[in-house]
């Protein structure tokens, strides 16, 4: 799994310890930045990053933004809204009908969910909580280490998916259930599956998928398994 962005590690860490938090810095007169509370960006508002702590992050529909994150609360990006990142340590993250986010998205402990036609240019990953496209397109892959993952009817990702192994390290739990990996109807998922613990692998007989490591697919008929 890659690195999760460093300044939400390093409030999260902060936040653990109980030590004292500023302000986060501005990086430009466009940027919302806050410690406690949610943030809400106004439909059809630009503005550059978003960030808060404790607080949830509320993009409404076909608004941009650049980068937004918090630590402690839910990420929504709206329908036909703009984002160049999405980020959350403890929250869930969701992208409304046709938004799109440039780069990646990631989340350590939340559920990701992308709604129809959204699409995204970068990586999406988490480490756990479900990851759910519905007929969504996601360009850089899909990762997780212990979370369900549904590639939903018409869904398109390129860059393959992978499910790590729990390392020793800060995200382990020690849990012991099988992640389910679900590819539905006529869903297309290019490049390689790679699966670095036991999952469960459901694949869909008029989906498309490229090489499979480490699980053996499961193949069903209808819209689900």
């Amino acid at each position: 799994m890659r690195r999760f962005p460093t300044i939400l590690i390093l409030a999260a860490l902060a936040l653990g310890l109980g030590l004292g938090l500023p302000p986060l810095a501005s990086a430009g007169d466009n940027d919302i930045d806050k410690v406690n509370g949610s943030v809400q960006v106004a439909a059809g508002q630009q503005v550059g990053d978003v960030s808060t702590v404790n607080g949830a992050v509320h993009i409404a529909g076909g608004a941009s933004v650049h980068e937004a994150s918090t630590v402690n609360g839910e990420v929504e990006l709206g329908d036909k809204a703009q984002a160049t990142e999405l980020g959350t340590v403890n929250g869930a993250i969701s992208l409304g009908r046709a938004s799109r986010v440039s780069g990646k998205v990631n989340a350590v402990n939340g559920s990701i969910h992308l709604a129809p036609g959204a699409e995204i240019g970068g990586r999406l990953e988490n480490v756990n909580g479900a990851i759910v496209l519905d007929g969504a397109h996601v360009a850089g892959g899909v990762g997780t280490v212990g979370g369900d993952v549904t590639i939903g009817a018409d869904s398109r990702v390129e860059g393959g998916i992978l499910v790590d192994k729990p390392n020793n390290g800060w995200f382990h739990w020690g849990s012991e259930r099988k992640p389910v990996i679900v590819i539905g109807p006529h869903a297309v998922v290019q490049g390689t599956l790679e699966f670095r613990r036991e999952v469960v692998l459901k694949v869909s007989d008029s989906a498309q998928i490229g090489p499979v490591k480490g699980a053996t697919p499961e193949q069903f008929s209808g819209a689900t398994p």
